[in-house]
C-alpha cells in the first residue's frame, strides 16, 4: 500500500526555518518523482517543489527559488523541504505527492504545478503557520 505521511509543521515567526518531512512507504524511488504543494483553505493548491526520484533532479516555483530546498533521504526513505526566511504568506496546509517519473524526466514540472498532471497519491498533509 502506498503512503505518504508528512510531519513538521507548526507555528514559527517571520524570517525563521522548519524543515518538513514526508515519510513514504509501499514504492521505490527509481520510478517516481516526489513534490510538495501547499494549501490555503478555500484557495487553489500550489505546486512548490519537486524532486526526480531517479535521478536527483529539482523545480521550484519561481516564488521560491533560494529560500526552500527539496531533499530525498534514501535511508530514511523520507522526502524532506527545508523552509528558510518564511513569511506570513507561506501559511498553509503542506503536502507531499508521488508523481509518475516522466514528469522530471521529461520537465514537465510547470504541467503538474498548473493541473496536477501525473499526480496519483498524496498525504493528509501537515499545517504551517507564519506569524509576524
Amino acid at each position: 500500500e502506498v503512503q505518504l505521511v508528512e510531519s513538521g509543521g507548526g507555528t514559527v515567526q517571520a524570517g525563521e526555518s522548519l524543515r518538513l518531512s514526508c515519510a513514504t512507504s509501499g514504492f521505490t524511488y527509481d520510478k517516481y518523482a516526489l513534490a510538495w504543494f501547499r494549501q490555503v483553505p478555500g484557495k487553489e493548491r500550489e505546486g512548490i517543489s519537486g524532486i526526480g526520484g531517479s535521478d536527483g533532479s529539482t523545480w521550484y516555483a519561481d516564488s521560491l527559488k533560494g529560500r526552500f530546498a527539496i531533499s530525498i533521504n534514501n535511508a530514511k526513505n523520507t522526502v524532506d523541504l527545508l523552509m528558510n526566511s518564511l513569511k506570513p504568506e507561506d501559511t498553509a496546509v503542506y503536502y507531499c505527492a508521488r508523481l509518475k517519473g516522466f514528469i522530471a524526466a521529461l520537465g514537465l514540472w510547470g504541467r503538474w504545478a498548473t493541473d496536477y498532471y501525473g499526480m496519483d497519491y498524496w498525504g493528509k498533509g501537515t499545517p504551517v503557520t507564519v506569524v509576524s
